[in-house]
């Protein structure tokens, strides 16, 4: 039996251990990115975040045994308007897009599909498009009309939010209450001016599919049920956790369970509901006006994706977490302190209790981090780092790396390092220091050990 695992529940407000629906088979749905730019670090961090829950569900539970879906919507008004910008197709956008999203997260650490999954078993991470899931959303808007929970109005199909009582049970927003204090309504086809869009038709020069339920112009879908139909096709109709950010409780999950609840006649769309808190920067929310908007590329071409997957994870992921330079600088020297510690040993066969207890206690990281530090064993602080995705590499291979990156010429280090040893030996200390600026102006560093040895790194 796995150990108890305990998470905090958005839509119960209160933190319960997990019990999957079925033991034999975990099934997990994170809303992943919208492909019409770079993704930005805060885009960073519920797939760093729901990467680790999916590794420790793995550990609990085994890795055949657990299934997880990131989608991709691509499909959107902010990937029509962008690929007109820029004058190309809309696939062209969105592939070249998703590509450098996955180049991105793999730097940090994230598990891909060629990672996990078997050739001829179950997949074990799946990555659904919107678009390839055009007639899931037609089978579940025709279901809603059919069911009296949606309706057709001018080529539009809107959900009737009305028609479910405890719309809102999710983000605790009464019903009674978002109607009195809805806006006036601006589309005089709605019935009410909570309901939202399920299908509209297209314009000119945009993305169009066959329309459900009659209508004869062509059209595409709206945002919410993009995942209700990938989350249906891929883990059924209810299923154990669907993960996101904080900014997408309301109205973008609330819609989810509203179109799925309905559609299916079940209590829950997903036993659980996990949000990871915001991002700021130094202080500050991240925006383009500020001059502080940074995306993950940028920070990867300064800092290891080691180094910005640990600094990401010191903090619990339900809270804020501001990002700064200080943070980063000091998750490098936890790293250097493991792998030193490491060196080159193989990680031990079995993680080490310690690590995994405070994770189990709704992904506590901190607590996790603290655990890590406490070892002095190389092969057990391998194997623990290993659960949470660090130290994949040897000290020796690292070091290869970042010798590579810095562009530094090893024989020219090495005769600078005999030239200082050999006016030390002299007692030349002009010479010496000569020798050691030298090797600081080329960004190396040198150690002299009490073994007699001299041994040296790049300066980060």
């Amino acid at each position: 039996m796995a150990p108890m695992l305990r998470l905090y529940n958005t839509l119960t407000r209160e933190k319960a251990p997990f019990a999957p629906i079925d033991p034999g088979h975990v099934r997990m749905y994170a809303c992943g990115p919208t492909v019409y730019d770079a993704a930005h670090i805060g885009n960073a961090r519920p797939i760093i975040v729901f990467d680790l829950l999916f590794r420790l569900l793995r550990h609990l539970y085994g890795e055949a045994h657990v299934t997880y879906a990131r989608n991709v919507t691509d499909v959107d008004d902010k990937i029509n308007a962008r690929a007109a910008e820029r004058g190309i197709t809309i696939r062209e956008l969105t592939d070249g897009t998703l590509a450098q999203f996955h180049k991105d997260i793999r730097d940090l650490g994230v598990l891909m599909a060629e990672d996990v999954n078997v050739a001829g078993a179950r997949p074990r991470f799946i990555e659904p498009r919107a678009t390839d899931h055009i007639a899931e959303m037609h089978r579940l808007i025709e279901g809603l009309v059919a069911a009296g929970h949606a309706y057709v109005a001018e080529d539009h199909v809107l959900f009737d939010v009305p028609s479910m009582p405890d719309y809102g049970a999710l983000s605790k927003r009464p019903l009674d209450e978002m109607e009195s204090g809805a806006r006036v309504e601006v589309a005089p086809y709605k019935r009410s001016p909570l309901d939202f869009v399920l299908w509209k038709p297209s314009k000119a020069n945009e993305p169009s599919w066959p329309s459900p339920c009659g209508i004869a112009a062509p059209g595409r879908p709206g945002w919410h049920i993009e995942c209700s139909a990938m989350s249906w096709k891929h883990l059924g109709e209810t299923f154990d956790i669907h993960a996101g950010g904080l900014d997408l409780i309301f109205p973008h999950h609330e819609n989810e369970v509203a179109q799925s609840r309905c559609c299916f006649g079940t209590s829950v769309m997903a036993n659980v509901w996990l949000h990871n808190g915001f991002l700021q920067v130094e202080g500050e929310k991240m925006s383009k006006s500020l001059g502080n908007f940074i995306t993950i590329r940028q920070v990867l071409d300064d800092w290891p994706g080691e180094v910005v997957r640990l600094n990401m994870l010191k903090t619990h992921y339900r809270q804020p977490i501001d990002w700064t330079l200080r943070g980063l600088e000091e998750s490098r020297r936890m790293l250097d302190r493991w792998y030193g510690i490491v060196g080159d040993a193989a990680p031990a066969s079995v993680v080490p209790a310690a690590v995994i207890e405070p994770l189990l206690d709704d992904l506590n990281t901190a607590a996790a981090f603290a655990e890590l530090h406490r070892l002095e064993e190389p092969a057990a602080l391998k194997a623990g780092a290993g659960l949470m995705g660090f130290l994949k590499e040897t000290r020796s291979t690292r070091e290869q790396a970042q010798i590579a990156s810095a562009g530094i010429d090893v024989a020219r280090v090495e005769a600078l390092i005999a030239a200082r040893r050999e006016a030390r030996a002299a007692k030349d200390w002009a010479a010496s220091d000569r020798a050691r600026d030298e090797l600081a102006a080329l960004g190396v560093a040198v150690k002299d050990n009490k073994d007699g040895t001299t041994t040296w790194s790049v300066v980060k």
